[in-house]
């Protein structure tokens, strides 16, 4: 099987918060491929991070793409404000209780990519009537809300048929947020995600970022390498 490299979004949930920009440049300089941007409003999820005026101003830091993944109540409420701060692709969750449609066509209209976050006890089918609206699914292998939390093997189940509910299988890319490190990278790649999205392990003390994301991405793509399309999800996996 040949090679695959995979993608690594950098979460700077568990970054200091206090000078983002010069986190966001140090791990855009060790290898991360985008910047992972987690926006939280104290209602749908027990947290409050940031909002779309200080992603407009980390904006300056280059081109790389920004992927917002967005754990509020209205996310078409704000949706016109995210997309003008500058998100390359915006994640919301299918599991919010506003019109989920209207808002994937704005994201899409604008130029963006749309996504669908699943929480870790929410099925998969829940996205069937968004399949032909959906460049990203973003399946959560922690409850959102708090950086650091142990990877959920079970909720990887759903990385695999994930790819199913993308609207173009070929440019459709899943996501894989929460707990993903050096341990539980290689079942991440085994199960063909293509972008991880990587957070605290980046940001402990005494880390090399850089070492991390190299290790993480030569895990996942072996995983891909050696395993890719096995749907079983190994008791001993480490995770």
């Amino acid at each position: 099987m040949a090679a695959r490299r995979t993608l690594v979004s950098a979460s700077i949930l568990d970054a200091d918060l206090a000078d983002l920009e010069n986190e966001a440049r140090k791990a855009l300089k060790a290898g991360s491929n985008r910047i992972h941007l987690d926006v939280m409003d104290g209602h749908f999820v027990p947290n409050i991070t940031f909002g779309p005026g200080l992603i407009k101003r980390l904006r300056c830091i280059g081109k790389k793409p920004f992927d917002a993944h967005l754990m509020i109540s209205e996310p078409g409420r704000y949706m016109d404000q995210f997309i003008d701060a500058g998100c390359d692709s915006i994640t919301f969750h299918v599991e919010v209780e506003e019109p989920i449609e209207p808002t994937l066509l704005k994201i899409r209209k604008a130029g963006r990519q749309a996504g669908l976050a699943v929480k870790p006890g929410t099925p998969l089918s829940a996205l069937e009537p968004y399949r032909d609206l959906l460049d990203i699914v973003m399946v959560m292998t922690v409850e959102p809300g708090f950086g650091g939390q142990s990877f959920m093997r079970d909720a990887a189940r759903k990385i695999l048929p994930a790819h199913g509910y993308l609207a173009d299988r070929v440019s459709g890319q899943v996501h894989v947020d929460g707990g993903v490190n050096r341990r539980s990278a290689a079942l991440c790649g085994r199960l063909g995600a293509e972008v991880l999205v990587v957070g605290s392990t980046l940001w402990k003390k005494g880390h090399d970022i850089a070492r991390e994301i190299a290790l993480i991405k030569a895990l996942a793509d072996e995983g891909y390498r050696s395993g890719f399309g096995k749907t079983a999800v190994d008791p001993g996996e480490p995770g």
